[in-house]
């Protein structure tokens, strides 16, 4: 049974599309009978089944799909090939489209977006003028917002949130409880998780770990393989690469370069280059 009709005489043009106001036919959540809803292309857009609904002057067009209980709302927007679904919700100026996925209890808000072959999900929140593309996962509690953009084939997850400037991509994947914000950038193969901080205009990149309480910030840099855990800081201009190990309540600084197999740990504190 159908639960809406294309309101015929309310089409309107936008670009090569044609869009059409939806009417409520039978009642179903917080929508009741005769309500006005947003915009679609055609009935393949919106399912008839579950609670999903398109409201206010929200679109999906072309061969983008919502279905199962997901809400689109404000003047977000749905196109391409995307799909929307379960409990998720895309709203405000949103906008998903291409392949990407939003689903779960996901949601999507402000002037996101979330595209390419994208997957938004589990319980993850994607707002502001945050961007989420290429082949890029956010799921689980993970949040990203602000100006972020996380994107190839990174994952965020958990409760790890990306945000201000920062940049997550490439095959990184940062999860637990782990923030990066500022200028960061994190790519590579690189792991950051735990309650780990990756700030200012820090680079984490080909391989590099960042776990446990530890902090990398300043203009440092963390690369080939090198690790920094415990409750570790690396700031300043400091670069730490090859298979070296920060540890413990060690703190590297300054014009400090580390290489090789170089350890630093306990209270230690080094600001210029470790001789061999």
């Amino acid at each position: 049974m159908k639960k809406y009709e294309l309101v015929l005489g309310n089409a309107k043009r936008c670009g090569n599309r044609t869009l059409y106001r939806i009417r409520c036919l039978e009642s179903f959540s917080s929508v009741k009978k005769g309500d006005l809803g947003g915009y679609i292309e055609n009935e393949s857009n919106l399912s008839h089944d579950g609670d999903c609904w398109v409201f206010g002057n929200a679109v999906v067009s072309d061969n983008a799909k919502v279905f199962g209980n997901a809400w689109v709302l404000n003047n977000a927007w749905v196109f391409n090939n995307a799909k929307v679904f379960d409990n998720a919700w895309v709203y405000g100026n949103a906008w998903v489209f291409d392949n990407a996925k939003v689903y779960d209890n996901a949601s999507v808000s402000d002037f996101a977006m979330v595209n390419g072959s994208a997957s938004v999900f589990g319980n993850a929140m994607v707002y502001d003028n945050a961007v989420v593309y290429g082949g890029a996962w956010v799921y689980g509690n993970a949040k990203v917002y602000g100006n972020a953009m996380v994107y190839d084939n990174a994952w965020v997850y958990g409760g790890a949130w990306v945000y201000g400037n920062a940049k997550v991509y490439g095959n990184a994947t940062v999860y637990g409880n782990a923030l990066v914000y500022g200028k960061a950038m994190v790519f590579g193969c690189t792991k950051v998780y735990g309650t780990s901080h990756i700030y200012g205009n820090a680079m984490l990149f080909e391989e590099a770990q960042v776990f446990h309480n530890a902090s990398v910030f300043g203009c440092a840099m963390i690369s080939n393989y090198a690790r920094v855990c415990g409750s570790a800081k690396v700031f300043g201009d400091a670069l730490v690469y090859g298979n070296s190990l920060v540890y413990g309540n060690a703190e590297v600084f300054g014009k400090a370069v580390l290489s090789g197999h170089d350890r630093v740990y306990g209270n230690a504190r080094v600001s210029s280059k470790v001789n061999k």
